[in-house]
């Protein structure tokens, strides 16, 4: 629980600390602690985007990690990308998957923060933003600075975990996070997975006592989206949500 208090008080600080030195295996350690859904949920925010937007445009990806979402964009349509992320150590890993997959002339990484987005008004066609609410201090602010640079009626799209609603497989979802997940964050990526698996469930259930996802599907409203979505995936163990910024 202490983790979980801090990231409230210092959210931006405590997200670059969690991540540090992990960018190496982020990508297939998402999978595990995502119990194999990551990939599938990223494609279900991929494919709402290209459904309102097309496949052309400018997409900005909010705490892009390692450009995993921007890459899912590039290899399924022609968009040019422009992730953001507040970790250096995640950039950087970024970096190098873009340069390795040839795409550094469709996708743009850039270090900042959410809550101060570096662009102007509508400057993007669309964006994404994946696990981030957890990680800063006013979700309903930085919902705003998100719709802010989206152009009108462009499409926004969100991935996040969510917490079960049925009974028998939230007392699954329970277990699995509270025991599974340090294991096999220790076993698959040593003492820095660990301590995300010991963070994450914790994180995840406080999070939602505080934002259930009906005040989330208001935020989102109150930014500006219109034609608000949502699909719980997995059980009810992920969350996909978009809509598209009033004209």
């Amino acid at each position: 629980m202490e983790s979980v208090q801090r990231s409230r008080i210092e959210p931006n600080v405590f997200a670059r600390e969690l991540f540090e030195g992990l960018p190496t295996r982020y990508d297939l350690l998402a999978e595990v602690l995502s119990f194999g859904q990551n990939h599938r949920w990223r494609r279900a925010m991929v494919d709402a985007v290209l459904r309102i937007n097309g496949s052309s445009g400018r997409v900005l990806d909010v705490a892009t990690g390692t450009a995993g979402v921007s890459l899912m964009f590039t290899d399924r349509s022609n968009v040019t990308t422009t992730g953001i992320d507040v970790s250096p150590d995640m950039l950087r890993g970024g970096q190098n998957r873009v340069a390795r997959c040839g795409r550094t002339d469709r996708i743009h990484l850039v270090l900042g923060k959410a809550e101060q987005l570096p662009f102007p008004d509508d400057t993007f066609d669309a964006l994404t933003f994946t696990y981030l609410l957890r990680y800063v201090a006013n979700p309903a602010a930085t919902l705003r600075e998100l719709f802010r640079v989206v152009r009108p009626g462009g499409a926004i799209a969100n991935l996040e975990f969510l917490v079960p609603s049925n009974p028998v497989w939230k007392a699954a979802w329970i277990g699995y996070t509270r025991a599974v997940l340090p294991a096999a964050g220790l076993v698959t990526g040593g003492r820095e997975w660990a301590k995300v698996g010991r963070f994450l469930g914790p994180s995840i259930s406080d999070h939602y006592h505080k934002y259930p996802v009906e005040w989330t599907i208001d935020a989102w409203r109150s930014a500006g989206a219109l034609d608000v979505t949502v699909r719980r995936m997995s059980l009810g163990g992920g969350l996909v949500m978009w809509g598209r910024k009033s004209p």
